[in-house]
């Protein structure tokens, strides 16, 4: 092809680059018409510009964090697919952390290597059932919430892996029948075993918060069982509901109470609790981390008084 300005393809290039968070293949490039000439001369003018073998950013040599991803991605070949840690920050479900690798999954046998990035090698997504397959926030592939999981239980300490799972099921990414359905299809992947045995553990339930994760252990001690937890009642979600007492728990965080909105919000649900018969309490932020004795003190008080008046 000739290297001479075609508008037509110079716009395309321009919009499949914006697609693509600012980077291109040269792969692309050559399906766009470019020849390996073309290519040259906009490295040599600073039109183009190296990222990793074969991937280039377009414009500019800067890319934000979703460009240096998607780089990450071409690089490794088709069928790639962001993973672990950096899969859990497009999802949404961890903060990405300063100074990760970009992390990556292949199918078993892709070769490539780029450098800076770490590869993972696995069975292709297209063998996983529908619910475990590719997600594209943002138009980055990534693995499924589920699989996202389980790979991010091989690599994280138990509370960053129960935070993660606890944000996934905020964000209504999974549920935690579906997501131990979904362990059970990878029962050979580093991580499954570990995620199973979080999720089956006697006294985890999945909380939204790190106050409701600090708060579940002092209602075990108070000698309550297990709760529901982000219970939908009605219109609303609480953070713990026991059922068979007709008792809802609600830990308020300094982040998501503090303004007279919310509230007022507050206070309306607490008022649809008690008029469809449950006793709501409320434990702040401070209670909970620093009066956990008297947070279970009111625990058991309420749990008597439940268990006293009912038929």
């Amino acid at each position: 092809m000739a290297t001479g300005k075609d508008p037509v393809r110079s716009a395309s290039a321009w919009l499949l680059a914006r697609e693509q968070h600012g980077v291109l293949t040269r792969r692309q490039l050559t399906g766009l018409g470019y020849s390996e000439a073309a290519i040259r001369q906009r490295l040599a003018r600073g039109r183009l510009h190296r990222l990793l073998p074969g991937v280039y950013a377009v414009g500019r040599p800067q890319v934000g964090a979703d460009g240096r991803r998607m780089a990450a991605v071409l690089a490794c070949g088709e069928q790639a697919l962001l993973s672990h840690r950096s899969a859990a920050a497009v999802l949404r479900i961890r903060k990405p952390r300063s100074g990760e690798q970009v992390e990556v999954v292949v199918p078993r046998g892709q070769r490539k290597r780029p450098p800076g990035v770490r590869v993972y090698q696995r069975s292709p997504p297209g063998s996983f059932p529908a619910a475990l397959r590719t997600r594209r926030p943002r138009r980055v592939p990534v693995t499924g919430p589920a699989v996202t999981l389980v790979d991010l239980a091989s690599c994280l300490p138990t509370g960053q892996l129960e935070a993660a799972v606890n944000e996934a099921d905020h964000l209504d990414l999974v549920d935690p029948e579906a997501l131990r359905e979904a362990v059970a299809h990878l029962p050979r992947r580093p991580g499954a075993r570990r995620l199973r045995e979080l999720l089956d553990a006697t006294g985890h339930a999945l909380t939204s918060t790190a106050l409701e994760r600090r708060f579940l252990p002092l209602a075990l001690e108070a000698g309550l069982p297990l709760p529901t937890t982000q219970k939908s009642l009605g219109p609303h979600r609480v953070d713990f509901y026991w059922e068979s007492l007709g008792l809802v728990v609600e830990t308020d965080s300094l982040r998501y109470h503090r303004t007279a909105f919310k509230q007022a919000a507050d206070k309306r649900r607490d008022n649809r609790n008690a008029q469809a018969g449950l006793l709501t309490l409320r434990f702040s932020h401070g209670q909970v981390r620093f009066e956990p004795a008297y947070v279970k003190a009111e625990l058991r008080r309420a749990a008597r008084g439940l268990t006293a008046n009912s038929p």
